[in-house]
C-alpha cells in the first residue's frame, strides 16, 4: 500500500509528456535506451519532439527514481566483448500511474473546453464571430486530413491501432467542434444584436 501511495505521489508531480510517452512505450514492451529513442521517434515523431536524444535517458532516470520503471533481467549477451545494454521495464506502480494519468487527461480536456468557452465570451461578439470562422476553417482542414489518412490506418502495422484510435477521436472531435461552432455562432449573433434566443 505504501509503495502504491509513493508511486501515486511521485507520478502526480510528473508533468513531462515525454516521460508519459516513454512510460507508455515501456508498457507495450521492455526496451533498452537506444531502442526507446527509435521507437519514440517512430511513434511520436510528429506529435512530441525531443530536444535531443539524451532526453530519453533523462526521462528514464526520472521514471526509475519514481519507481515507475526498473531494470529488466539481464538479457543473454551474444557477444562477450560487448557490454550488455540495460533493458528497462515498467513496474506495476508505473502501469497504475499511467492509467490514472490517462483518466486525468480526459478531465483536463473538459476543463480546457470550459476555459475556451470563457475566452470566447470575453471577446466582443463581432470579434468572437471572426475567431469562430477561422476555427471552423481549421476544423474542416483537420477533418479533411483525417479522411485522407483513413486508408493508411487500416494497415496491419503495429502502430495502426493507435493511429485508428487517434483518427477516430479526431474525426469525432471535429464533428463536435463544428456543432459547437454552429451553436456559438447563433448565440454570438444574438448577443451582437442585443437579443438572446
Amino acid at each position: 500500500m505504501e509503495s502504491a501511495q509513493l508511486g501515486h505521489r511521485s507520478a502526480a508531480a510528473m508533468r513531462s509528456p515525454i516521460n508519459w510517452a516513454l512510460l507508455g512505450l515501456l508498457i507495450q514492451r521492455p526496451s533498452y535506451g537506444y531502442e526507446l529513442v527509435q521507437r519514440f521517434e517512430r511513434t511520436y515523431g510528429s506529435t512530441l519532439e525531443l530536444s535531443s536524444r539524451s532526453q530519453i535517458y533523462t526521462a528514464l532516470d526520472s521514471l526509475m527514481r519514481r519507481n515507475l520503471v526498473e531494470h529488466a533481467q539481464d538479457e543473454r549477451v551474444e557477444n562477450a566483448l560487448r557490454q550488455p545494454k540495460p533493458h528497462y521495464k515498467v513496474t506495476q506502480d508505473g502501469v497504475s500511474a499511467y492509467e490514472r494519468w490517462l483518466i486525468e487527461q480526459v478531465s483536463d480536456d473538459e476543463r480546457r473546453s470550459r476555459l475556451i468557452a470563457q475566452h470566447f465570451a470575453a471577446l466582443p461578439p463581432e470579434h468572437a464571430l471572426r475567431v469562430l470562422e477561422r476555427c471552423a476553417e481549421v476544423c474542416l482542414d483537420a477533418a479533411g486530413r483525417v479522411a485522407a489518412e483513413d486508408d493508411e490506418r487500416r494497415s496491419e502495422r503495429p502502430e495502426a491501432l493507435a493511429e485508428r484510435l487517434a483518427g477516430e477521436e479526431e474525426r469525432l472531435r471535429a464533428g463536435a467542434v463544428l456543432s459547437w461552432i454552429e451553436y456559438a455562432r447563433s448565440e454570438l449573433r444574438a448577443a451582437a444584436g442585443g437579443t438572446r434566443r
